[in-house]
C-alpha cells in the first residue's frame, strides 16, 4: 500500500492555482490590447494523472486514460464575446469568473490542508 501524499498533491494544486491566477490575470491586463488571444491552464485533472497516486478500478472501463498537458493554450472565443474588431477574445466577465473560480479553489485548498494537519497533530498529542 502507498502512503497518501496529501500534502504534495495540495502543493501541485496550489502551484497550479497560482499559474492559473497569473494566466487570467494576463488576460484581464490585456482585455484591450488589440490581437491579442485569450489564454487558459489545462485542467487540474492532467496533474493529478501524473502524480503518480493511481485509483484501484475493478474494471478497467472504470478509468479512462486521457492525455492532457498542463500547458497554457489559447482558447476558443467565447460565442457571446467572440472576436472583437481589435482581434482581441478576452471576455472580462468570463476572465472575472475564472479568478473567482481560483480564489475559491485555493480557499478550499488551503482549508483542507489546515484540517488535515489538524488532525495529524491531534494524533501526535495522544
Amino acid at each position: 500500500m502507498q502512503p497518501i501524499q496529501f500534502f504534495e498533491l495540495a502543493s501541485r494544486q496550489a502551484e497550479w492555482l497560482s499559474v492559473r491566477q497569473s494566466v487570467v490575470a494576463g488576460n484581464i491586463a490585456n482585455a484591450n490590447t488589440p490581437g491579442y488571444r485569450a489564454k487558459d491552464v489545462s485542467a487540474f485533472q492532467s496533474v493529478l494523472e501524473n502524480t503518480g497516486i493511481r485509483m484501484a478500478a475493478t474494471n478497467p472501463m472504470h478509468f479512462a486514460e486521457a492525455s492532457l498537458s498542463s500547458e497554457i493554450t489559447e482558447i476558443e472565443p467565447n460565442k457571446d464575446v467572440g472576436e472583437q474588431i481589435s482581434g482581441n477574445t478576452v471576455g472580462l466577465a468570463e476572465e472575472l469568473m475564472k479568478q473567482g473560480q481560483v480564489k475559491r479553489e485555493f480557499e478550499l485548498n488551503a482549508g483542507l490542508v489546515k484540517a488535515y494537519h489538524r488532525m495529524m497533530l491531534m494524533t501526535v498529542r495522544k
